[in-house]
C-alpha cells in the first residue's frame, strides 16, 4: 500500500539519467511536485526561468517580439513586461500562437543545451517543469511525462486564494488551458493532488518507488 512507502532522507542515486517532463494545470501543483523532488536530488529545470533567459534585452528573441508586439511591451530598463504581454495574449489566441511560435523553438533549444550538460556531468535525475510541455512538443525532449491533476473546484478555490481571483477569473484562466483529457493523452503518470501535502507526498513516494529509483540507481 502507498501509505507504508516510507524515505530516510534524500534518496540516493546512481549513474543513469532520467529526465522527466512535468505539467499540470495552473493551480494543479507542479510547483510543490517540483519543490519535493528537487530536496530529493533532483536537478529541476523551470521553463518560466528558461523563458527569462529568452527574453533577455536585446536578444535574438527579445528583438523579435518587441518587433511583432511593438515597445509599449517594455519595461523601464527595457525588459518585456510579460504582464503587459500577457495582456495582449491572453485572450487573443492569434496573438498568443504567434508569440509561441516565435518563443518555443528558441526555448526548445536552450532546455536541451541545459540537459545535454547535465548529462555530461553525470547528473541522475532532470524534472523539466513546464506548464506548455504538451503543447510545445517538448515531451520529445524527456524520458517521461508527469501530469499534475486536481479537481477544478478545488483549483478555482486555490486560486481564488491564492492569486486573489473571482470564480469567474478563475474559471477563465483554467479553461485558457490545455484541458487535462488532452495532457493525459500524453502522460506515463498522473500525480493526483487533491488531498494534503502529506497526502501530495505520499504520492509522490508511491511514484517514486515504482517510477524513479529503479532507472536511477
Amino acid at each position: 500500500m502507498r501509505s507504508n512507502l516510507t524515505l530516510q532522507g534524500p534518496p540516493v542515486l546512481g549513474n543513469n539519467m532520467l529526465v522527466i517532463g512535468l505539467t499540470g494545470g495552473i493551480g494543479t501543483g507542479k510547483s510543490e511536485v517540483s519543490r519535493i523532488l528537487r530536496e530529493w536530488g533532483a536537478t529541476v529545470i523551470d521553463a518560466d526561468l528558461v523563458g527569462h533567459e529568452a527574453y533577455r534585452p536585446h536578444s535574438p528573441a527579445w528583438r523579435e517580439v518587441v518587433a511583432a508586439f511593438g515597445e509599449s511591451i517594455l519595461g523601464p530598463s527595457d525588459e518585456i513586461d510579460r504582464k503587459r504581454l500577457g495582456a495582449i495574449i491572453f485572450n487573443d489566441a492569434d496573438a498568443r500562437a504567434r508569440l509561441n511560435s516565435m518563443m518555443h523553438p528558441r526555448m526548445a533549444e536552450m532546455v536541451k543545451e541545459k540537459i545535454d550538460l547535465l548529462r555530461q556531468q553525470g547528473e541522475d535525475l532532470v524534472v523539466l517543469e513546464a506548464a506548455v510541455l504538451i503543447e510545445a512538443g517538448w515531451n520529445s525532449l524527456v524520458d517521461e511525462v508527469w501530469v499534475t491533476h486536481s479537481p477544478e473546484g478545488e483549483v478555482i478555490n486555490r486560486l481564488r486564494q491564492r492569486n486573489n481571483l473571482s470564480e469567474e477569473e478563475a474559471v477563465s484562466r483554467i479553461r485558457s488551458q490545455l484541458s487535462h483529457e488532452e495532457r493525459a493523452k500524453h502522460a506515463h503518470v498522473t500525480v493526483r493532488n487533491s488531498g494534503s501535502m502529506d497526502e501530495l507526498l505520499e504520492e509522490i513516494k508511491f511514484l517514486w518507488a515504482d517510477r524513479v529509483k529503479g532507472k536511477v540507481e
